[in-house]
């Protein structure tokens, strides 16, 4: 058995590495060890979509801590390892080379498993999978002027991938089943303007595309300028010709040790169940990030959100759990994408019923478009997307946290200055 004060993180990722730092933060003196699969020391994921893709020292700028962090900070990390079994009974996690390391509590911070296509399996040559440093390298490695990049699933790393693409100038074609473009996060008229402002960048956007096959090329199609290694056919009989394949098609959360443990999984989003100090069912297991699924009061459900926010909120919970301290207030979600010349940012999640109204003019074509789209339930923020407008979001975001009403038709009004404004809504909240 483990001494009281021994701490194990599963997974060496963004919220493995904030949790040891928090940990620190809170006054724990006892042993941290952080054990990841990867070589590479904890970074963020967010770039490999964009930076990643475009230069080859990305690492050094998205590591989650400096070089010598984890020895300053007496923390034992533990690269290119990876963790096999769990006997939570006697708290001692199994490594792959046979070493046991007890544990008094443990977090599981394993993140997810990129979904793939059966017929496209990762490993096959030109097929790209993007979830890891060494994958945005190896597909960085096949970007050049002209390549022809088809991208499955438009999504947001979809999407980013693709822009990133463009500005690389290869020739991309982004295939997306849904009818249209985040159809689950943005109102649709949200969705149509991002849609113009992809295609305005040169995508060759399908909406609607569902694949039927995908065929190696052993030699060039005479339909085609040159010769293609693949050619993508689509159910209406369409093909697209590509140099490389960039699948992404969602994550699956990677909860193998959880239920070899036997954790309590959420049955709706397949995460490992956990409270708002990220316990799972297990006193002595905890779980954070895109592995986990938490209650969120504002909505009233269980959710597993996978955001560079999420992951360091509830690391930072789980930390807080672990040392028996309460938890931080639950934050409001926040999400957030750069690509075709924008940073879009997203408070909250739309809800049915709500109305929207726009500050700005959505004009998907400008250089550089700047508004915000609000929703709300009688005037109350409930959701909103903020395009090129991150500091007037920050603005309003107290309205939000504290559910104050503002005028839509004053708030749309961009003669009234935004500042004042929300001021005066919250000293009307304040007398009523």
């Amino acid at each position: 058995m483990a001494d009281a004060d021994t701490i194990l993180i599963i997974g060496a990722g963004q919220a493995g590495a904030v949790a040891a730092a928090t940990l620190r933060e809170l006054g724990h003196e006892g042993a941290i060890t952080l054990v990841g699969q990867e070589a590479h020391a904890p970074y963020e994921r967010p770039p490999l979509s964009k930076d990643a893709l475009q230069t080859a020292d990305a690492h050094g700028r998205t590591s989650v801590h400096p070089e010598d962090f984890y020895e300053r900070q007496r923390i034992t990390l533990l690269t290119g390892t990876e963790v096999v079994r769990i006997d939570a009974g006697r708290r001692i996690a199994r490594l792959a080379d046979g070493r046991d390391l007890p544990y008094s509590r443990c977090l599981l911070a394993t993140g997810g498993r990129a979904r793939e296509l059966p017929g496209l399996p990762r490993g096959t040559p030109g097929v790209h999978y993007i979830r890891t440093l060494d994958d945005a390298a190896a597909l960085r490695a096949g970007l050049a002027p002209q390549t022809r990049v088809a991208v499955i699933g438009g999504g947001f790393l979809g999407l980013e991938v693709a822009s990133t693409a463009r500005a690389l100038g290869a020739e991309v074609t982004v295939l997306e089943s849904a009818p249209r473009l985040l159809e689950r996060v943005l109102p649709e008229a949200l969705s149509d303007w991002l849609a113009e402002r992809a295609r305005h960048a040169g995508v060759d956007l399908r909406l609607g595309a569902r694949i039927a096959g995908c065929d190696r090329q052993p030699q060039a199609d005479a339909a085609v300028r040159r010769q293609a290694r693949f050619l993508i056919t689509l159910q209406d009989a369409a093909t697209v010709a590509a140099d490389i394949v960039v699948v992404a098609i969602g994550l699956t959360p990677e909860v193998s040790l959880a239920v070899q443990a036997g954790l309590a999984l959420d049955p709706a989003n397949g995460g490992i169940a956990v409270n708002a100090a990220c316990r799972s069912s297990d006193p002595h297991l905890y779980a954070a990030g895109d592995c986990a699924s938490q209650h969120r009061s504002r909505l009233g459900m269980a959710l597993r959100l996978e955001s560079w926010q999420n992951a360091n909120e509830q690391a930072r919970a789980a930390a807080a759990g672990m040392l028996g301290q309460p938890a931080p207030a639950e934050p409001y979600p926040w999400f957030w994408t750069d690509q075709y010349g924008c940073n879009v940012q997203m408070l909250g999640l739309p809800q049915p019923g709500l109305v929207y109204a726009c500050r700005g003019v959505p004009q998907a074509q400008a250089e550089t478009p700047r508004f915000i789209w609000l929703g709300h339930r009688d005037g109350v923020p409930v959701h909103a997307i903020a395009v090129n407008a991150g500091g007037d979001l920050r603005q309003l975001r107290v309205l939000f946290e504290q559910a104050i009403a503002i005028d839509p038709q004053r708030y749309a009004d961009e003669t009234v200055a935004l500042k004042p404004l929300v001021k005066a809504c919250q000293q009307r909240a304040a007398t009523t």
